[in-house]
């Protein structure tokens, strides 16, 4: 009796622990794809869609490379099954590569703020897909809070006066699109490896995908500011090194659809970064948005009490 007890009170302790945990990651992943919305907005005259997420990828690459072989101490725990591989190259190609090719794009024709709205549709095809493939179910507390969370960032983006057109609308949506079905493949993924391995040989994949524009990255390298390079190795290092590992961390130990819902404060985050780093004070629609957002985040991560 004394060991079921202890037993069952260790299982008590340590699953709070775990969602704590995760909670962390997820707040570190969420800040640093936000601050990823201004960089990229701020680096895009100086270096092309292709090119540009070459050198962030290739960057990542490089630093989990060398995060993975001290952390496994010189021999990373590969995937024993060509299922699992192939879910890392599907996830790799639509997420990492298509996806970021495919913002850097968008961000051309259409305004940090927006952009992070548009591609913050995501979630919702998350939270269905989750339903769908890995019988999550439809919680009405994350359809409550998706809905809410919407409709703050439609006021955002409606009350915005930033600069958009069809062209990055559409290239937005797309890249909603790679994302949701990016996340999906590697949720399934991560059943069968390690969340770092799995960033890590992602990153390794999709810089091997953008290859061929090597010969144009380094050309615009040449005439490329410093600034522009410095950030370009910023997204790689921060957003996408640390933010991928954080977010693989959490999606290991959290539903696809609850999780995805909590991207929807990283609009509201761009928001405050345009403010403080390219000096674009938020309007009132702006201000007013992002607080409905937070809200309707803060409902979609509600857990429902069980009897």
């Amino acid at each position: 009796m004394t060991s079921v007890t202890s037993q069952t009170r260790t299982l008590d302790t340590t699953a709070p622990t775990e969602r704590g945990k995760a909670a962390i990651a997820v707040t570190v992943t969420i800040v640093l794809w936000a601050s990823a919305f201004v960089a990229i907005r701020d680096i895009g005259h100086s270096l092309s869609p292709a090119p540009m997420a070459l050198l962030r990828l290739a960057v990542a690459a490089a630093a989990l490379t060398a995060l993975a072989l001290v952390r496994f101490r010189g021999a990373p725990r590969m995937p024993q099954s060509r299922r699992a591989l192939a879910l890392v190259a599907v996830y790799a190609v639509l997420w990492l590569a298509g996806y970021t090719v495919v913002l850097n794009a968008a961000e051309l024709h259409i305004d940090a703020g927006t952009a992070a709205l548009l591609v913050n549709t995501a979630p919702l095809l998350i939270a269905f897909g989750g339903g769908l493939f890995f019988g999550e179910g439809y919680p009405k507390v994350l359809l409550l809070g998706s809905l809410v969370a919407m409709g703050g960032l439609s006021i955002i983006a409606f009350g915005s006066s930033g600069h958009r057109d069809w062209l990055g609308v559409v290239l937005c949506l797309v890249a909603a699109v790679l994302y949701a079905s990016g996340m999906l493949v590697q949720k399934a993924a991560l059943r069968g490896v390690d969340g770092l391995v799995a960033i890590w040989l992602g990153c390794v994949v999709a810089t091997a995908v953008l290859l061929p524009w090597a010969p144009q990255l380094l050309d615009e390298l040449r005439t490329a500011p410093p600034s522009a390079i410095l950030a370009t190795v910023y997204l790689g290092l921060f957003p996408t090194a640390i933010g991928f590992t954080t977010w693989a961390y959490a999606l290991r130990r959290m539903d696809a659809g609850k999780l995805s819902a909590t991207s929807y404060a990283a609009p509201a985050l761009s928001v405050l970064m345009s403010w403080l780093l390219l000096g674009e004070a938020p309007t009132l629609h702006a201000l007013t948005g992002g607080a409905i957002c937070l809200l309707g985040v803060a409902i979609a991560r509600r857990t429902p009490r069980r009897p």
